[in-house]
């Protein structure tokens, strides 16, 4: 082996190192701030779900809006917390893909579309007439690695996994 393929192997392996502690850390910290951001505007602001609760996908449409923001609200303030210490990583994960896949049918989707070319005019971050999901659409792309991978050893949930036998 030459030098240089021994210091880029170094080097990968180095960076891999890195990933374990801060790759998975830096994605909780971006969608703790932005589901933490979103949770405390419901929590601070008044309840818009029943203008939109007959938008809402089966079953969400069958609860109460009362109890839909509650839920909303809660796993947004609650996953941003757990998601930012690392605990109950996978399980809020995947709550808060739910709560995602929720909003961008219920808030984002566009309201009419008969070509996928229809459909693509919304994956667009603002709203003019065809729908916004890009950034619904981001954010569970950016959780589905924490499901299936976990947090990171920069988390709880590695120190539980390690002091757990």
């Amino acid at each position: 082996m030459n030098r240089f393929t021994y210091l880029a192997r170094q080097g990968l392996n180095t960076l891999d190192h890195m990933g374990l502690w801060i790759g998975l850390l830096s994605v909780r910290l971006l969608l703790a701030w932005e589901f933490g951001e979103a949770g405390f505007e419901k929590l601070h602001g008044s309840n818009w779900f029943a203008d939109i609760q007959d938008q809402f996908p089966w079953p969400f449409k069958l609860i109460p809006a009362d109890i839909n923001w509650a839920l909303a609200t809660g796993f947004e303030v609650v996953g941003a917390i757990a998601l930012l210490v690392g605990l109950g990583t996978r399980f809020f994960s995947a709550s808060l893909i739910v709560l995602t896949t929720v909003a961008m049918l219920s808030v984002h989707w566009p309201e009419s579309w008969s070509t996928l070319g229809e459909l693509w005019q919304g994956y667009a971050l603002t709203d003019k007439g065809h729908g916004n999901f890009k950034l619904p659409l981001i954010y569970i792309a950016m959780l589905l690695p924490l499901v299936f991978v976990g947090p990171g050893r920069l988390s709880l949930d590695a120190l539980v996994r390690k002091l757990w036998p």
